[in-house]
């Protein structure tokens, strides 16, 4: 099983981001939480390319807004 070990970069706000580690691959639209703020992905970039079962990447973020 693969594992993706993404840095999270927060585009708004205040939020420092992090680095999480996925069972799967974060694509652009989708919802990342971290804590109690959800994010929407709309980036992902590969850092370098895979060793074994570890993709290293880059997710650009940004927070969600109410509602949406």
């Amino acid at each position: 099983m693969p594992t993706y070990k993404v840095s999270i970069v927060i585009t708004k706000g205040d939020n420092p981001g992090t680095i999480l580690n996925l069972s799967e691959r974060p694509e652009p639209g989708q919802h990342i939480s971290l804590g109690d703020d959800k994010f929407l992905v709309t980036e992902v970039l590969e850092l370098m390319p895979p060793r074994g079962d570890f993709y290293f990447l880059h997710a650009t973020c940004e927070p969600v807004e109410n509602g949406d």
